[in-house]
């Protein structure tokens, strides 16, 4: 084939991030795999053509659609071809060319058209085609992803995946497919270098609350209430009762040890439901599980997470061993049904997604969407850009009259076309723009030059006209709108986001609420990047962009709603609402209250409208936030898991230390007046009393002492779980150097933890490759969250502490765990900074009794986030 270096060039400079990436390109394709994670507005396309031009192989492209799949050409056309003449493309999978485009469908489309698979290998090897390029790879169809896999595992291909938000929100096996194909992740792009490089614009996401309709939410409280009634009754029903007491896990656990040891949960469950009915467990049962006679254990409270797993297991997978009762079951599984949990052989007291969707798509949103236009206009007037994305069209509303329209009863494009038609002071700038139905302001007819386009009133608002293009050949409505919006002459766009939300562009956005509430946290941020593309015309743009919370009042974390939200906001890079400003991913980064109910909804709204009105200040955060770091770091982050408040928690912790020194100090003093008082009156008492009065006091100090131990140990624990943290990092740190998983110059590399007022602790390594920086932050993470099935445990105990109920059990990672001169390396570095331990093997007899024990002190935060990942600038 012909050298593509003799024919392609890039004719202008790179930019300093591209050319970082570039540089770093021979070391991370050495694994025929280059997968790079690049936001928009950073010249993925160029990038990738570039690294095609580079292996100099012939290319196959991929691409999710017929217009990104063009793209690629006219940026080569635009930004490489030198030789003119130079013409060997192809857009036809049949007939394979240097460098050929096609579409992820058309390649599913050609491998249904063999019988025979081998000759679909066989097709690409005679073509001699070496490379893969994977365009947005995070699109990928179970049977496109099917193709994929067999054509890469044929041959020896290099394989370059681009994408601008690889689907961390899929399953595990989707997840796993994904990575399988594409490989690790070798290099990331930065959004605050391109904010920095003024290629991207500044922008802050801000969250807008409403209270859903009492239909919806009186609809969940119901369904809640039946449960919580469900419950009250089987934890009084004596038949179930008797046959959890009469289970062969709670009446002979050494018997049924091995069965135990691999349904860990469903044991905790049994006992955690026994307790909750005023049942004492008797010390036998829990032996077993390595506990002494006379330790003493806390169980947690029965919620519903446990009762699911309880009845889970009595119904579905233990069920043949519970033949006897039969009959019993089968009438508590009827209960369940009617209460609509227990459908497909799955328990699920938390509800299924019809139950919550009518919050998801609340007509309150509605109204939250003209609080916010109308707040924006106020503010940006002329100046206004927006832009509404949503999931549906809902034509069957385009006719409802004026005076219905607060009837509205979903949330759509036409519902929100019609809302802000009746209740913003002017319409003239207001557009509605889907696949099926367009619609203009009467005022903008004058400004068409073509004449390609027919207008027709709408049967309700005349000042309201649909657009439609009169033949084939005329410019795409689309294209006519998306112009005038860019012109100013349209100022607010109505759009479903798969019309607008990919391979749309319009740079003048400064403002995009989102009003979508169905698909993966990868569509919200193809979405957001509509918002934050630069605009030429207006350097100094910035822009909002809006998430609709419709608040589940009977949840006290808020509901479904932002339950979703949270986790897509794992995907976002940007600024924090802190005076100290930091970059960040997360929901965190906002400071929102953990908890908000209805009265604080008007309050946070109010404070969220003051901070959106300060562009200025989020362009100034941007810039401050910048300057203290220099690329962007996984971090894991420890969620403080106190009941009380952090500070209110030290504050008891202090309280408890002053408390019990204070009496040991009245006790010591008693003791010395005792003997002086004693000593003065010779030989009042004989020596039998007054040793038995020392004795008596001894004890008290004891006791005393013994808390006031206890209370100093849980103050520096609660103070300086940070520095504790710091030390596990470089346990996983000097581990890592030792058994060569480290390249990095070792004095390059550190540790970082910092406490936040919250009491929440951030951890990461400075320094370290990004691979590196992966291997760390997932130890660290295995090595905080519960216990589930590690092959080495650390046992932090001596008998002393013991005696004080002071026992810690960690989780050896994975990493270090698979042989035992690795768990040794790491069990040596704890010891060296974090003291005497002991190590266990879990895989025997009395090293599954410390795990099932492990897991049982884990037990309060089985179902709690403890550790979570988080992508950092700095």
């Amino acid at each position: 084939m012909r050298n593509y270096c003799d024919s392609f060039e890039f004719k202008f400079q790179w930019r300093s991030y591209q050319d970082k990436l570039l540089k770093s390109f021979d070391n991370h394709i050495s694994d025929d795999h280059f997968h790079v994670i690049a936001p928009p507005g950073s010249g993925k396309t160029i990038l990738g053509i570039e690294i095609v031009r580079r292996l100099g192989k012939k290319a196959l492209v991929f691409a999710p659609t017929l217009a990104i799949r063009n793209q690629w050409k006219q940026r080569i056309d635009t930004f490489f071809l030198k030789d003119k003449t130079y013409n060997y493309f192809s857009f036809d999978v049949k007939e394979p060319a240097d460098i050929t485009f096609i579409t992820y469908q058309s390649l599913f489309s050609f491998y249904k058209s063999f019988d025979d698979k081998e000759k679909y290998h066989a097709f690409f090897k005679e073509h001699q085609i070496e490379t893969l390029v994977l365009d947005e790879a995070h699109h990928l169809k179970n049977e496109w992803w099917n193709c994929l896999i067999s054509l890469k595992n044929s041959s020896e291909f290099y394989v370059v995946a681009l994408t601008a938000t690889p689907p961390y929100d899929s399953s595990k096996t989707e997840l796993s497919k994904y990575f399988e194909l594409c490989g690790e992740i070798d290099d990331e792009i930065a959004v605050p270098n391109l904010v920095k490089e003024t290629d991207l614009s500044p922008h802050q996401d801000f969250v807008y609350f409403s209270k859903p309709e009492d239909v919806a939410i009186n609809f969940i409280v119901e369904f809640r209430s039946k449960i919580a009634n469900f419950k009250d009754q089987l934890l009084a029903d004596d038949t179930f009762i008797s046959i959890l007491k009469q289970h062969r896990f709670y009446k002979n656990p050494e018997m049924y040890f091995e069965e135990l040891y691999s349904n860990t949960k469903y044991f905790s469950s049994i006992v955690i439901f026994l307790n909750a009915c005023g049942i004492l467990i008797e010390s036998e049962k829990l032996e077993v599980l390595g506990f002494n006679k006379n330790e003493k254990i806390t169980f947690p409270s029965l919620e519903l997470e446990w009762l699911e797993i309880l009845l889970q297991n009595i119904l579905v997978e233990d069920r043949e061993q519970l033949l006897e009762h039969e009959d019993y079951l089968l009438n508590l599984e009827k209960q369940l049904r009617k209460l609509n949990v227990f459908e497909k052989k799955r328990v699920n007291f938390i509800g299924n997604e019809l139950l919550y969707k009518s919050l998801a798509g609340s007509p309150s949103k509605l109204k939250s969407i003209v609080d916010v236009v109308n707040y924006e206009l106020e503010n940006l007037k002329e100046n206004l850009s927006c832009v509404i994305l949503t999931d549906y069209i809902r034509k069957e509303f385009l006719n409802i009259e004026d005076d219905k329209v607060t009837t509205i009863n979903k949330i759509g494009a036409v519902p929100i076309f019609h809302y802000l038609r009746t209740s913003i002071p002017n319409v003239s700038g207001l557009a509605l723009l889907t696949g099926s139905i367009v619609v203009v302001h009467k005022s903008v007819t004058n400004l068409v030059k073509e004449n390609g386009f027919s207008f027709t009133p709408l049967k309700n608002s005349s000042e309201f006209l649909l657009v439609s293009a009169k033949s084939k050949s005329t410019k795409s409505t689309v294209a006519l709108v998306t112009e005038l919006f860019e012109e100013g002459v349209i100022k607010i766009l109505i759009g479903t986001k798969s019309l607008l939300g990919e391979g749309w562009d319009a740079p003048s956005i400064n403002t995009l609420i989102l009003a979508s509430f169905v698909g993966s946290f990868v569509s919200s941020n193809q979405m957001r990047g509509r918002a934050i593309r630069k605009d030429p015309d207006k350097p100094n743009k910035t822009g909002n962009i809006w998430h609709l919370v419709s608040l589940d009042t009977s949840d006290v974390n808020g509901g479904r709603d932002i339950e979703i939200l949270k986790r897509r906001f794992d995907a976002f890079v940007g600024v924090s609402n802190t005076e100290n400003t930091y970059i960040e991913t997360g929901f965190e980064r906002l400071y929102l209250p953990e908890q908000i109910g209805t009265k604080k909804i008007e309050s946070i709204n109010y404070n969220t409208f003051k901070r959106a009105k300060d562009r200025t200040k989020t362009k100034e955060d941007w810039n401050k936030a910048i300057i203290k770091g220099g690329e962007l770091v996984k971090q894991t982050r420890y969620f403080y898991q106190g009941k009380k408040s952090f500070k209110k928690q030290r504050q008891l912790y202090v309280f408890d230390v002053v408390r019990y020194f204070v009496v040991e100090l009245l006790l010591g003093m008693l003791m010395f007046y005792i003997e002086f008082f004693l000593q003065s009156i010779n030989m009042l008492f004989n020596k039998g009393i007054t040793y038995l009065l020392y004795a008596f006091i001894a004890a008290f100090i004891f006791k005393f002492g013994r808390n006031l131990y206890k209370a100093l140990v849980l103050y520096i624990k609660h103070g300086y779980l940070d520095k504790k943290i710091n030390k596990m990092g470089l346990v996983i740190l000097d581990t890592m150097y030792e058994l060569g998983l480290m390249t990095t110059n070792e004095f390059l590399v550190y540790v970082e933890s910092e406490r936040f007022d919250n009491g929440d602790v951030m951890c990461d390594l400075k320094g370290a490759t990004l691979f590196e920086n992966a291997l760390f932050s997932n130890a660290l993470a295995q090595l905080l969250d519960p216990v589930e099935s590690p092959r080495y445990l650390i046992v932090k105990t001596n008998p002393f502490r013991k005696n004080l109920d002071i026992e810690n059990f960690y989780p050896i990672p994975d990493i270090f765990g698979d042989k035992k001169k690795h768990a040794l390396v790491f069990q040596q570095y704890w010891e060296h900074y974090l003291g005497k331990n002991r190590l266990i093997y879990t895989r025997t007899k009395v090293g599954r009794k410390l795990l099932l024990k492990a897991r049982l002190f884990h037990v309060h935060n089985a179902f709690k986030k403890t550790t979570k990942k988080v992508v950092a600038w700095r």
